[in-house]
This record gives C-alpha cells, structure tokens and sequence, in this order.
C-alpha cells in the first residue's frame, strides 16, 4: 500500500507534506527586559507536515495552522546524534519515543534509513493564507495517505493527552 498520493494546488489537508515554508525563529538572545524592546526574528525555510484537522480546513474553521518539522533521519541525527546508535530509530519506529513519529519516504518506503521523522515537541502555527498560496505554487506535493494519516493524528494525539502522575501504584512482585 502507498504511504502518500500525489497532489497538487491550494487546499490544504491533515497529512500535508509543505517542503520550503517560511517560519519566523527567535534568535536565541536574553529575552527583552521591558516591553518595548523586540527580540531578534530570523525567517528559516523548514519541510512541515499539517497536523490541523482536515475539517477544519475545509470548513474555514481557522486562521492558523498547526504544523510540526518533518525531517529526514540524517537531517534530524546532525542535531540529536545519540539517535544515529543504540537501535534509537526502532523504539520511535515501535512508538516509544512519544514526541516522535516515522513516515516512510515518499521517493523509497522501503528503505528505513529514508523514512521522514515528525518532531511533536516543536509546534508551529502559520496563517491559512499564507500555506495555502505556498502550497498552490509547489505544483506536485505530497498528502499522507489513510491509514497512515490516522497513525500520525493518533501519535500526535497520544503525545498531548499524557497525564504525569503524582504517585504510582506499586509494581506487582
């Protein structure tokens, strides 16, 4: 079964693969003492998958769009290289690691080593407009393809609904 379809123009969907979209970044400085001053913003190009419903898309119930980093595991292993040893990428693969999430390669779904991994931990929202021009000017692009879409909205799900708890019970012995 493929992973993703082909498409193309503005609508949006969850499940969309957005290569090359401009996000404004904080430049890591002190944070501003007053409320006047402005921290620095850089404007970075990231791949990001949707991860708003796509009802909500549909039906013009937003503005803004949440989108989580999508990499490539070598892009991801230069900045986090304890994940390149110690069979890291099969724990995310078999769902341990909550804040992550393996997609096969659009290109190769056969090839582990090519799959995409979804960073949870970093969340950004972007307008509609904005995605919706940027999406129309790709031409082709990728959208995941059910079940595989409802795998990546259960994961991202499953990593905001964890509850910590003050106390366990016991372990049984």
């Amino acid at each position: 079964m493929t992973w993703w379809a082909t498409i193309s123009g503005p609508d949006l969907a969850q499940g969309d693969l957005l290569p090359d979209c401009l996000v404004p970044v904080v430049v890591d400085v002190p944070m501003a003492q007053n409320e006047d001053e402005v921290s620095e913003v850089e404007i970075k190009k990231q791949r990001l998958i949707v991860v708003t419903q796509s009802c909500d898309l549909e039906n013009n119930k937003v503005d803004f769009v949440a989108l989580c980093p999508i990499h490539t595991l070598d892009e991801f292993e230069t900045h986090n290289p304890n994940y390149g040893t110690g069979g890291r990428w099969e724990s995310v693969r078999k769902g341990r690691v909550e804040a992550l999430h393996l997609l096969a390669s659009p290109e190769q779904p056969h090839e582990s080593r090519q799959a995409y991994v979804v960073d949870f931990a970093h969340i950004i929202s972007l307008p509609l407009a904005y995605l919706s021009v940027h999406a129309s000017g790709l031409g082709d692009r990728w959208r995941l393809r059910s079940p595989f879409l409802e795998h990546l909205s259960q994961s991202f799900a499953r990593f905001f609904m964890r509850v910590g708890l003050p106390a366990q019970i016991p372990p049984f012995r």
